[in-house]
């Protein structure tokens, strides 16, 4: 019997050893609860020293659609929505969980999984010069995700016109970065963790995707949006009364570059994959340099593929062919990835 092997995403397998085994040796420790420990406290200093803001707010909460909707619902009043991309996560993989509370997602076009700063210009300018807009649900934030859904980058000069544009419309701007660690080792990135905590209201660093059991650090710059957080937290049940299971994680995350030199293999195995594409001349559904590749596959290829391999269906091209996802991460193993280019080569 051929075991299959996932490439499916990049939070299959539970979490790195050094995680494990720092959970494992504080297990019977005796600690504060609801993240007001010292493992909690160490993690969101060590994560406000990585990105150079002593005055960010760190919250750890336990995964990214209840973390998107938590500081959704902490930043907006409920006559008030967000824009994003048609195919953001919020609109797409969350089986409306934004608009369950009460806040309508502002859904825009993209070719490439991105917004641009003069979209949303338009965008809100036609909302705002409309004689009747106080019909209309009020656009107060702009919800991207670094990397896109589709693998995309925001680049230094895309994210800071950008925010720009919200600070000129006094528009919340909230990067979701499930998958930050892998854009920030992606080979044509040009922003740091520090240029982001500068080019944004509010972010999230994600765990889940990138060597946690589980987790995400929203890390808040805006002042605006820090009051009562915690309490908005609770209220929607997102905090996690052994808290210190999530400030362990981070903590050891945050330590010695385990999350940069982590995300970095995710990445070194997608570039291989994405090599072995190109020179098949597959056709992609866009450009990626990040953890995960979306090519276009003949379904008698891709059959032969999946005898051996999962992957992500992704969009039904034709009869005849299909766009997957390839998805790389922390633990993707070498040999694993060696196997389906070697297979990919044959076909």
């Amino acid at each position: 019997m051929i075991r299959m092997y996932y490439f499916t995403n990049d939070y299959s397998e539970g979490a790195h050893p050094k995680i494990m085994e720092k959970l494992c040796a504080t297990n019977m420790e005796q600690t504060n609860t609801y993240g007001f420990d010292y493992h909690s406290d160490n993690a969101k200093e060590l994560i406000k020293k990585a990105c150079g803001r002593n005055d960010a707010d760190v919250h750890l909460l336990v995964g990214g659609t209840q973390t998107n909707l938590t500081i959704i619902c902490a930043a907006l009043r409920p006559h008030q929505g967000i824009f994003s991309t048609v195919l953001s996560h919020i609109n797409t993989h969350e089986a409306g969980a934004i608009e369950r509370t009460g806040h309508k997602v502002l859904s825009l076009p993209t070719q490439d999984g991105k917004l641009k700063a003069t979209q949303i210009e338009e965008n809100y300018l036609q909302y705002k010069n409309d004689p009747n807009c106080a019909h209309w649900v009020q656009p107060k934030m702009v919800y991207i995700s670094q990397p896109t859904e589709i693998g995309s980058l925001y680049h230094k000069q895309e994210l800071e016109a950008l925010y720009a544009v919200c600070q000129k419309y006094g528009l919340y701007l909230f990067i979701d970065g499930a998958r930050m660690g892998y854009g920030l080792a992606a080979p044509d990135n040009d922003l740091s963790l520090a240029d982001i905590a500068q080019l944004c209201d509010v972010f999230y660093i994600g765990g889940t995707k990138c060597g946690a059991l589980f987790g995400e650090a929203v890390v808040i710059i805006n002042p605006l949006l820090k009051e009562d957080f915690f309490s908005i937290c609770k209220q929607g049940g997102a905090i996690l009364a052994k808290g210190r299971i999530l400030g362990i994680q981070f903590e050891t995350l945050f330590t010695d570059n385990l999350y940069e030199n982590i995300c970095q293999h995710g990445i070194n195995m997608a570039m291989k994959i994405k090599t072995a594409i190109d020179n098949k001349g597959l056709p992609v559904v866009t450009e990626s340099t990040t953890n995960q590749q979306f090519p276009i596959l003949p379904n008698a290829m891709l059959k032969k593929l999946s005898e051996k391999y999962l992957f992500a269906p992704w969009e039904l091209i034709d009869e005849n062919n299909t766009a997957i996802r390839i998805c790389t991460g922390w633990a993707t193993v070498e040999e694993q990835v060696s196997a389906l280019i070697k297979d990919i080569e044959a076909l």
